[in-house]
């Protein structure tokens, strides 16, 4: 047996879970979307052709999904997006946090995120003339 087939529960279990997490993500301030989609189409290309093709195909998350892996790209609708929730959960953890190191340290990872984000390509502006 292959490791390939041998770990594909796996990576079936990990795409599942965390689109799971994404779709929570939805409605649960703080907690990210768009990474752990990525995450489950990464998985399920290995464990689950099935909901690969079905990521894919899905009117919100296909063409992100389509982006990142050809182009390892972020829409600048999502970075705006993404940079706006990390800049509210920031705000909201220095107005509760017991410990101001706490906030600082949480603003601070998400700020590495957010330059990293804006460091990412935009995708082709020709992809809606396909």
């Amino acid at each position: 047996m292959s490791p390939r087939r041998r770990f594909r529960w796996a990576w079936w279990l990990l795409a599942y879970a965390s689109l799971g997490l994404g779709i929570v993500g939805i409605v649960v301030p703080g907690l990210p979307t768009v990474p752990f989609v990525l995450l489950s189409a990464f998985a399920a290309a290995r464990g689950s052709e099935r909901l690969h093709a079905r990521l894919l195909a899905h009117r919100q998350f296909g063409p992100m999904i389509r982006d990142w892996q050809a182009h390892g790209a972020v829409s600048r609708r999502a970075k705006w997006l993404a940079v706006s929730m990390m800049s509210v959960c920031a705000a909201i953890m220095f107005l509760t946090s017991p410990k101001l190191w706490m906030a600082m340290t949480g603003s601070s990872i998400m700020a590495v995120v957010a330059i990293w984000l804006w460091r990412r390509p935009e995708p082709p502006a020709d992809r809606g003339s396909r």
